[in-house]
């Protein structure tokens, strides 16, 4: 009987080895590298609502807490770091203006109405040229459901790239980190 649940214990030990010594696939740039992850609402922390009034929107930031937890105010965001972009519709009064709350922000109206994502993890970005590699960050899109997006994202890598090389290809996290640290 020993034997047995020896044996079988260094079956799936072995097991576990080859599953550990598998290697990984080889990065392909693209958004295909980004999942969302289903709880991403229960568990990423939100750290910034911007109105944007130009477009009518309230963009809500999120980013995963393992990230969150090893920013350092002034350093590149660690590998591994997920930052989601979700965004809702302001309401809007009969002329088409936002309506706005007590503190003068944008009121929200409810669901998502688009998600984006920018990843990092070591070695992404490579295979991107000059004129758009950002450093080792991907984006992606989704609905406001969830679902993935087949877009052209060449205007995320355009921005983050002119706007913020200096500050890790980030706008409001980079921003946020400095503040809370």
């Amino acid at each position: 009987m020993h034997r047995t649940i020896i044996a079988a214990g260094l079956g799936l030990v072995a097991l576990g080895a080859v599953a550990i010594a598998q290697p990984r696939a080889a990065y392909t740039p693209g958004p295909q590298n980004i999942e969302l992850p289903a709880d991403w609402q229960q568990r990423f922390i939100r750290y910034a609502t911007v109105d944007k009034p130009d477009r009518k929107i309230i963009r809500h930031l999120y980013v995963n807490p393992e990230a969150y937890a090893a920013t350092r105010a002034g350093q590149p965001a660690p590998h591994g770091t997920l930052i989601i972009m979700a965004d809702t519709r302001a309401r809007l009064d009969p002329l088409g203006n936002p309506l706005l709350d007590t503190s003068g922000r944008f009121i929200p109206e409810p669901g998502w109405i688009a998600i984006g994502a920018q990843q990092k993890e070591a070695g992404w970005g490579e295979g991107y040229g000059p004129e758009q590699r950002n450093g080792e960050w991907e984006y992606a899109a989704f609905t406001g459901t969830g679902e993935r997006r087949n877009i052209p994202l060449n205007s995320c890598f355009t921005c983050h790239l002119q706007a913020r090389a200096q500050q890790d290809f980030n706008f409001t996290y980079w921003d946020h980190a400095a503040a809370r640290r």
